[in-house]
């Protein structure tokens, strides 16, 4: 590799970098928390789910219940299982009768719990695993910029991590092996750096390619909705199997009310661990009535196995079967891999704390990467002037960052303490960081931001199990004998963050300073 070509892959990997940071590792250190989404909700809540990945309900008893505040006559009805927690999704359309109601004719959304029956819109049901895991994508600017913004981020860290590895290439083995931590402060950074880098590459990889695709896939395909489909985004959607097909409505109602459990078991003795995620009714109470039953196969059994049943209520007969068994489409193929390697849910709780584990790695990574940038240019040949400049920069990035662990663990104990809403959350959280960030830039002193950071990090994390044994009564013992293992996780999750934050914090305490 020539000079010239060295020096701009060199700049690239260290501009792009760089101007991505504080966003980078926003997502990075929000998205390790997003693996455990659905356990920090039901840690909120104090629940215990034992159904994983799987709509299991008696959908006719729900259905009897939805009909005491709401008229299903010749509506769409959709019961659906998005997150592992005890609330579904339940979407229902407008209804078709002309005679029906104002209030039928509107379309109506909510979630429902499964045991005790009672009903929340999102903002009601909002927690602490939501609002982390729309962080991690910016969810909370508004839309679509906050889409994109994570979107370019993601697609910016894919120009970051292969030139970084192009430029260090020849030397990616040795270097890897070689870690100098009694050396001046920019080579301990940079063989900090190096080796972690490597080692999260693949991870870092795959999340910046499935993080692009999911933000930027709008952009990737409006030349194509315009191109070959006139405009028509409807089309586009129902071509990539993102809409339900429809079917005619007959204005005459059924003599009796179906038995959807009973469909909903022919579908599973039909394919064994077949786990169904959605029931879709069409024309509900009408002799136009189609009852969509669709899911997965296990994921131990098979990666891709997407299945589908139609069936047409009057003939008790599928019309329609796509069928988990056999080889998955191209398109299904790519929608199902792409969801399943960005949310890691495929090999159970193994693969989700190695993911947790390479997430703060990578945020490590992003850190390191920024104080090799400082320290390279803190020399005295560089203009007092742009010294100043490139230390408070990265003041502000250290402060904005590192201040992300304690505010976390002080959110997990403010909403154990006070019933969760989404305002409150929003106020505990971002108020809780601007002040924090606020604090440690005018200290001005970047070592002690880092040891106040994990010290009180590590402090308020150990308090998130006591708050919730005090407030709910699981004390981390209790969860562990009655196999609340939700509960139980977070909370061990934290402990294990604390101790090893306190004794990071311990050993810096303790070692000499290092010569630059």
């Amino acid at each position: 590799m020539g000079n010239r070509t060295y020096n701009i892959l060199f700049h690239t990997h260290t501009v792009s970098g760089i101007v991505i940071s504080v966003a980078l590792y926003v997502i990075f250190f929000a998205g390790s928390f997003s693996f455990f989404r659905d356990e920090i909700v039901n840690w909120e809540r104090g629940h215990t789910v034992e159904d994983y990945d799987e709509l299991s309900v008696d959908f006719n008893s729900v259905l009897k219940d939805l009909k005491k505040d709401h008229d299903l006559y010749g509506r769409d009805v959709e019961l659906a299982h998005y997150f592992n927690e005890r609330q579904i999704g339940v979407n229902i359309g407008p209804s078709k009768d002309s005679l029906a109601s104002e209030k039928a004719k509107t379309n109506s959304f909510f979630y429902l719990d499964t045991e005790d029956r009672s009903t929340q819109t999102y903002v009601e049901s909002y927690s602490l695993g939501e609002f982390l895991y729309r962080l991690h994508f910016f969810a909370q600017v508004p839309y679509p910029y906050g889409y994109y913004l994570s979107g370019f981020v993601a697609f910016f860290f894919l120009f970051a991590i292969l030139t970084g590895i192009i430029v260090h290439w020849k030397k990616i083995v040795s270097n890897f092996y070689l870690f100098r931590p009694m050396a001046k402060l920019k080579t301990l950074w940079t063989d900090a750096h190096t080796a972690l880098g490597v080692i999260g590459f693949p991870f870092q990889f795959v999340y910046a390619v499935t993080g692009a695709f999911f933000m930027l896939k709008l952009l990737l395909v409006a030349p194509m909705v315009f191109g070959l489909y006139d405009g028509e985004e409807a089309e586009l959607y129902k071509d990539l199997e993102y809409t339900h097909p429809s079917f005619a409505f007959q204005h005459t109602a059924l003599p009796e009310t179906p038995n959807i459990n009973q469909f909903v078991a022919t579908t599973k003795e039909k394919w064994q661990n077949f786990k169904v995620t959605e029931v879709h009714i069409f024309n509900y109470g009408d002799t136009g009535m189609h009852v969509s039953i669709s899911g997965n196969l296990d994921r131990r059994a098979k990666m891709n196995g997407i299945g589908n049943i139609i069936y047409k209520v009057t003939e008790n007969s599928p019309v329609e079967v796509k069928d988990p068994t056999e080889a998955a489409s191209y398109l299904d193929g790519v929608k199902n891999m792409m969801f399943r390697l960005h949310f890691g849910d495929y090999a159970g709780y193994g693969l989700k704390l190695i993911s947790f584990i390479l997430g703060l790695i990578s945020c490590f990574v992003i850190i390191s990467g920024v104080m090799i940038w400082l320290v390279a240019r803190d020399k005295k040949h560089v203009l007092e002037k742009r010294r100043k400049f490139n230390a408070t920069v990265v003041r502000y990035y250290l402060a904005i960052c590192l201040s992300m662990f304690p505010v976390t663990a002080l959110a997990f104990i403010l909403v154990k303490i006070n019933p969760a809403s989404m305002s409150f959350i929003y106020y505990a959280y971002f108020l809780n960081w601007l002040a924090f960030s606020v604090f440690l830039v005018l200290r001005k002193d970047d070592r002690f931001t880092n040891n106040f950071t994990l010290l009180s990090g590590s402090l308020l994390g150990f308090l998130v199990p006591i708050t919730n044994g005090l407030v709910t009564g699981n004390w981390i013992w209790k969860s562990f004998s009655e196999d609340q293992t939700q509960i139980f996780l977070i909370d061990l999750l934290w402990l294990i963050l604390s101790v090893i934050s306190l004794l990071v914090y311990l050993k810096l305490r303790r070692g000499r300073t290092t010569k630059v």
